[in-house]
């Protein structure tokens, strides 16, 4: 949440992550909104003023997107709102159009990274785990915008009951995983850690990076590997 400044132009992916990042933005002036699909949590974001739409370069006054996924709540908020603009998903996730857009942040989500810093937000090895979304869109829209800043972020750790704890910052993606996001995409990578940025960085240089935002636990036989 800390990268996102006032007047940044937000797009979310699905899951809890991009909505964990929503929750902690109530007091974020003049936020816009340009994404492929919003829930819930955007709707507490204009009810606390935080979203305005007003800066936004395509679409400005409106929150654009494609389609909603949520509660009863978020299906009700855009009912007849006149501020709600539902265009095709060849124009929402336009990389053109989304870099016009000033300050766009892209927070997006992953199965896994591996230490080169390419993402699997699809599958997890050959079993596919979701579509092929508009996460490689928005974050070559936030690259090209000005002062933009895409991110993926994840929990450094998958953890289940009775199970031992799985890093998901790995050294190789696991055989058979799509590689969502190339490493020459990636910019900032986010986990409870910290916030490792890619862009620039060499392959040893990235992987020392993305270690230091592994789970404790891990670091050291990440190194080693």
């Amino acid at each position: 949440a800390a990268l996102v400044k006032d007047g940044a132009t937000l797009q979310m992916g699905i899951g809890a992550i991009p909505d964990a990042v929503l929750a902690r933005l109530g007091d974020r002036q003049e936020l816009g909104v340009h994404s492929e699909m919003f829930s819930d949590r955007l709707v507490d974001l204009v009810e606390a003023g935080a979203v305005n739409i007003r800066l936004k370069a395509i679409f400005p006054g409106r929150i654009m997107t494609s389609f909603v996924l949520g509660s009863k709540r978020v299906f009700d908020f855009v009912n007849d709102n006149s501020e709600v603009e539902f265009i095709s998903a060849d124009m929402s996730n336009d990389t053109g159009r989304i870099g016009r857009n000033p300050k766009v942040v892209a927070i997006n989500s992953a199965v896994e990274i591996d230490l080169t810093g390419q993402v699997c937000a699809d599958s997890i090895g050959t079993k596919m785990w979701s579509g092929v979304g508009g996460q490689m869109d928005f974050i070559r829209g936030a690259a090209r915008s000005v002062d933009g800043i895409p991110i993926i972020a994840l929990p450094s750790t998958l953890r289940r009951p009775d199970q031992p704890a799985v890093s998901k910052i790995v050294p190789t993606l696991n055989l058979g995983a799509g590689v969502t996001t190339s490493r020459n995409h990636v910019h900032y990578v986010v986990t409870e850690h910290g916030a490792a940025d890619l862009h620039g960085k060499s392959i040893s240089e990235r992987a020392r990076a993305l270690i230091r935002i592994a789970d404790p636990e891990f670091r050291e036989t990440l190194t080693a590997q």
